[in-house]
């Protein structure tokens, strides 16, 4: 992490203030993955094109999201299914900056992606008050059909477009938890380009460069298949045999 905090070190840094032109709460989400190893040759290419999220002193932040599902994960499924409109429902924890957020996380059928929050005091693992405000307003769900299924914790790294509105994060360290068990993914890089339209993305070219092509896993589904063992996910194996194929250079089959 010494040398990666070092490059880090060599970007512009803005603040959160500043980083407010580009909140795209309504934007397209373009993912990718790679292994750790790569980061630091990738990173040094951006410099000329982006600033770095710097709060507290801190460029590389952690962030502590407490997904909630119904009782058989149907939120999940609707992702399974490849449902085209489809809800995340989470309270995030923005760990540098003493942030809570409850937090709606729409996908339309136009493949965007529409965010709202409200502010917490913290996270208790209950949605009351203004987040089930939020969320009567922006979903059909209700409150009592939802509970508290899996904490998703990272470090990230945020870069911003110096010209375009365009965020790109870097999320790194990715830990699955729940109150029997928790793992971490080691080495894994998960990518996100984050746009309000399409433009010209410096990071992308890199990707094309490099030949890491666009895919991912949501983070949420991720962490309901790596802790929940009986839930289904055969519409899921092709996106784990490229996480597997990342990690380890294998083709091997995912179970």
């Amino acid at each position: 992490m010494t040398e990666l905090s070092s490059i880090l070190n060599e970007f512009t840094p803005i603040n959160l203030k500043e980083m407010d032109r580009v909140k795209l709460m309504d934007r397209t989400d373009t993912k990718f993955i790679f292994k750790y190893e790569q980061l630091h040759e990738l990173l040094d290419q951006l410099k000329e094109d982006y600033s770095i999220l710097e709060v507290n002193g801190n460029r590389l932040s952690r962030y502590e999201s407490l997904y909630f599902d119904t009782k058989n994960f149907d939120l999940y499924h609707c992702h399974h299914r490849g449902k085209a409109s489809r809800f995340k429902i989470r309270f995030r924890k923005y760990v540098e900056s003493e942030l809570h957020f409850f937090e709606v996380k729409f996908k339309n059928n136009k493949g965007r992606t529409i965010k709202d929050r409200v502010k917490q005091k913290e996270i208790d693992g209950t949605i009351k008050e203004n987040a089930e405000e939020l969320l009567t307003d922006k979903t059909p769900l209700k409150s009592s059909n939802l509970e508290a299924k899996i904490w998703v914790n990272y470090s990230r790294i945020t870069f911003v477009n110096k010209l375009s509105p365009e965020r790109v994060t870097i999320d790194l360290n990715l830990t699955f938890k729940n109150n029997e068990q928790n793992k971490t993914i080691h080495n894994l890089v998960i990518a996100e380009v984050k746009q309000d339209k399409a433009i010209t993305s410096a990071f992308i070219k890199l990707m094309k460069k490099y030949h890491i092509r666009e895919g991912s896993i949501s983070k949420y589904c991720y962490g309901i298949i790596s802790l929940y063992e009986k839930v289904k996910h055969n519409n899921f194996k092709p996106k784990l045999t490229l996480i597997k194929k990342t990690l380890y250079g294998t083709s091997a089959r995912i179970n």
